[in-house]
């Protein structure tokens, strides 16, 4: 009996890494490996209706001028990405993609891209911005984050850890409320802010990397970062921090790591 225990237990790690090992894809750029289960048309399909939702419960702005910046940073970003995604043979992974940048009133200084790229930036994350570049600096990291599937990531550990694994469509079936938990803390939204926040921290710093060079390859220059991320800073004063900082790395370590990051951003850099 306990032969036959052992055997079963050998036959499920073997099935478990065979698994996760088939279930692993690469971030670009970084090459990192990582954990992803959901197919990226569900995530887009969830992804495209929570966005629709969030235009209709929030105002958007009516600033001609500060919505075409948004707008026009995002279009040169989106060209960058598309653009490197081609030199690297890989166009096919932007299949679906629906491109969206919208700029909502509001004090908080914040932004955020869901998969599909459907991205949006608060009003009040402008004046930390100051002009384009360091708007480039937001809109990159985030779009950053969509490309390199981090959504699709966390949720793939959230279906992992809570429900062993199960396919997204099965979960979404059988489990509605649980499965909508885990895509809100996916996306660091509602009570579930920062239960994965390890991850959430390894995240960033990916996002960093490549929003870097994806601003560089849009013409504006990565060593603007800095002063971004130092104006960032100085906003806490003691108290806690904007929402766009919430799981951020400190800021001592972020910038000392954008510092080592600018050669190869600024190889990609075209004045």
């Amino acid at each position: 009996m306990k032969a036959l225990s052992g055997n079963i237990l050998v036959f499920c790690t073997i099935l478990f890494f065979t698994s996760f090992f088939h279930s692993c894809s690469t971030v670009p750029i970084t090459g990192r490996q990582q954990l992803n289960i959901v197919p990226a048309s569900q995530m887009m399909s969830m992804s495209f209706q929570q966005y629709d939702d969030f235009l209709k419960s929030n105002k958007l702005s009516t600033d001609a001028k500060k919505i075409n910046m948004v707008k026009n940073v995002g279009v040169k970003i989106q060209n960058a990405v598309e653009s490197y995604f081609a030199q690297k043979g890989m166009s096919a992974e932007l299949n679906g993609y629906a491109w969206e940048f919208n700029l909502v009133e509001s004090k908080e200084v914040n932004a955020w891209c869901m998969p599909g790229g459907k991205v949006v930036v608060y009003s009040g994350i402008l004046p930390v911005t100051l002009d384009e570049t360091g708007l480039a600096v937001v809109m990159g990291h985030e779009i950053a984050h969509a490309i390199a599937e981090h959504g699709s990531e966390r949720m793939s550990q959230g279906l992992f850890a809570e429900m062993g694994g199960m396919a997204l469509a099965t979960a979404l079936q059988e489990k509605p409320e649980q499965t909508q938990m885990i895509w809100m803390t996916a996306f660091g939204l509602g009570s579930q802010v920062g239960v994965m926040l390890p991850f959430s921290r390894l995240h960033e710093s990916e996002a960093d990397h490549l929003g870097l060079i994806f601003m560089a390859m849009a013409g504006y220059n990565p060593e603007k970062a800095v002063g971004f991320w130092e104006r960032m800073a100085s906003m806490k004063d003691g108290q806690a921090p904007p929402e766009f900082l919430s799981t951020h790395p400190s800021d001592g370590t972020r910038i000392a790591d954008i510092k080592k990051l600018l050669p190869e951003a600024m190889t990609y850099y075209k004045r």
